[in-house]
């Protein structure tokens, strides 16, 4: 069973079938392919050198399947001389949910049995591909990776963050005199914090960047393994929003980081900075 969405035309209808009509519906991507300058509703394609009008476009939510076509059954029984054998059926749906779809897929099951005298039961007599329940099964599967992808890049950004504050605190110590002089001629605490956690986030910000361009590096490396159709990452690539977002990300990182090792330089009195060697 396939969910398939109508964007251009019609579907086939019963008098297609029953007149035998040489049209074929195809789908966006063929469409952009074949026509990249016209419409392709009325225009003709042959299939296996057999010409048939377009009369509908349409999508569907498998990239996967977006690369195929749909003409009558009587006709490519009559025309590649298929007689009466079937070898696949293909049920196109509206868009519904896993269980509507399974609920289909059980009154199918049971027309074929009722028609061909076995058990609805047996699922050996007859297979069906419920493309609606696969492609939840995909998007479950993504998800997964997802929680995991981000369950590692939090680990990740904490890691950096202790790493990030442990060296702000070895700066701040080895420039306990520095800070001492500033706040003998008038620095105020506020002015030394804010110091310590621009250099802070500067050092995020500076590493986030260098694995950023580095990952970005690697999606051009690879973008043409992925260049085929039937891949499920065509195209893999970083876009502005995510580039933001980081940015966003690593500035907060980066402020927490030097939180701690601010306020502890804020603290440093200027006698004791000045004693210190």
């Amino acid at each position: 069973m396939k969910e398939v969405t109508i964007l251009e035309g019609r579907f086939i209808t019963n008098r297609d079938i029953s007149e035998k009509s040489k049209v074929v519906i195809i789908s966006s991507i063929v469409k952009q392919e074949l026509f990249k300058t016209g419409k392709g509703l009325g225009e003709f394609v042959k299939v296996k050198g057999v010409p048939f009008q377009v009369v509908g476009v349409f999508t569907d939510k498998n990239d996967r399947d977006n690369r195929r076509v749909y003409i009558p059954i009587s006709t490519a029984q009559m025309v590649f001389n298929g007689g009466n054998k079937l070898f696949t059926v293909a049920f196109t749906t509206k868009e519904m949910t896993v269980e509507e779809s399974q609920k289909a897929e059980e009154v199918i099951r049971a027309s074929f049995a009722a028609k061909h005298k076995f058990s609805k039961d047996d699922k050996r007599a007859i297979w069906v591909r419920n493309n609606v329940q696969e492609y939840q099964r995909i998007q479950s599967l993504f998800s997964g990776i997802r929680l995991f992808i981000w369950v590692i890049g939090i680990g990740t950004i904490i890691a950096g963050i202790v790493g990030v504050s442990n060296i702000m605190i070895i700066v701040v110590k080895e420039r306990t005199k520095e800070i001492g002089i500033r706040k003998s001629i008038g620095a105020t605490p506020g002015s030394i914090i804010g110091l310590i956690l621009l250099e802070s986030i500067l050092i995020m910000s500076f590493a986030g960047y260098v694995g950023l361009a580095l990952g970005v590096g690697l999606l051009e490396l690879l973008s043409p393994q992925f260049s085929s159709p039937d891949s499920y990452f065509l195209n893999p690539s970083a876009d502005f929003g995510i580039a933001v977002r980081a940015t966003l990300l690593l500035i907060v990182s980066g402020a927490i980081a030097g939180l701690f090792p601010a306020l502890r330089a804020s603290k440093i009195r200027p006698v004791d900075a000045l004693r210190d060697e």
